[in-house]
């Protein structure tokens, strides 16, 4: 492997990110939602209905779906439903050795709408993972990164633990600085290293000599502070 390390001229955490984050937080966003991404949201709450209804890990931009048949085998009492809106990335081979667990299922979807729709029904997952989501490295891309976008505050009205990862440090650590600034908590990027990558990314950076960053946090722990 030899994938290049993000390059950007940003050098730490943006200075427009706290007021950006204040001002979607103070505007809700009303961009109205596509009818297919409605659909896919409806075909995913059926599937995990049908499975009983176990407590929801939701893999956010799960590209070809490895790390949703990772989360899937690794937390066997919850449902995972990985979303991504390329469907050629969803058909991809995953490279899964063995049977695929079954408490899973994978959606076609616009994460900005499928959110937003998870957050009107009432939607509560347990764990939340957004795994190497586009750093959008330029300065002028802030609005376009997750922690950046009018989406954001929904994310964090999810609720669960949720959980960020990347090899551009500073992505995470405004990822966390958003969260702190939306849910009170002192949240902070730290150095990642797993045991097993589960995502080709994660793999890839890995075999590449990126350090890798995560930040996690307890989003249920503001409500029940």
């Amino acid at each position: 492997m030899n994938s290049s390390p993000i390059s950007s001229a940003q050098t730490g955490v943006h200075e427009q990110l706290a007021s950006l984050v204040a001002r979607h937080a103070a505007h809700p966003f009303r961009k109205p939602v596509a009818d297919y991404n409605l659909r896919a949201f409806e075909a995913s709450m059926d599937a995990w209905r049908a499975a009983g209804q176990a407590p929801l890990i939701l893999d956010t931009g799960c590209g070809v779906g490895l790390s949703t048949l990772h989360l899937a085998s690794q937390y066997p009492d919850h449902f995972v439903i990985g979303i991504d809106q390329s469907a050629d990335r969803l058909a991809r081979h995953t490279h899964w050795n063995g049977p695929e667990p079954v408490n899973l299922c994978f959606v076609r979807a616009d994460l900005v709408d499928y959110w937003r729709l998870a957050l009107q029904a009432g939607v509560r997952p347990a764990r939340h993972y957004l795994l190497y989501p586009n750093p959008w490295p330029k300065i002028g891309h802030l609005a376009r990164r997750w922690q950046g976008h009018a989406v954001f505050p929904a994310i964090v009205a999810l609720g669960g633990q949720i959980e960020c990862r990347s090899n551009w440090r500073i992505y995470v650590e405004e990822f966390a600085a958003a969260l702190s600034q939306l849910s009170g908590q002192r949240i902070q990027a730290e150095a990642w290293r797993p045991e097993r990558p589960i995502t080709p990314f994660e793999r890839k950076y890995l075999a590449s000599g990126h350090a890798l960053w995560r930040c996690q946090a307890d989003l249920d722990a503001v409500r029940t502070a």
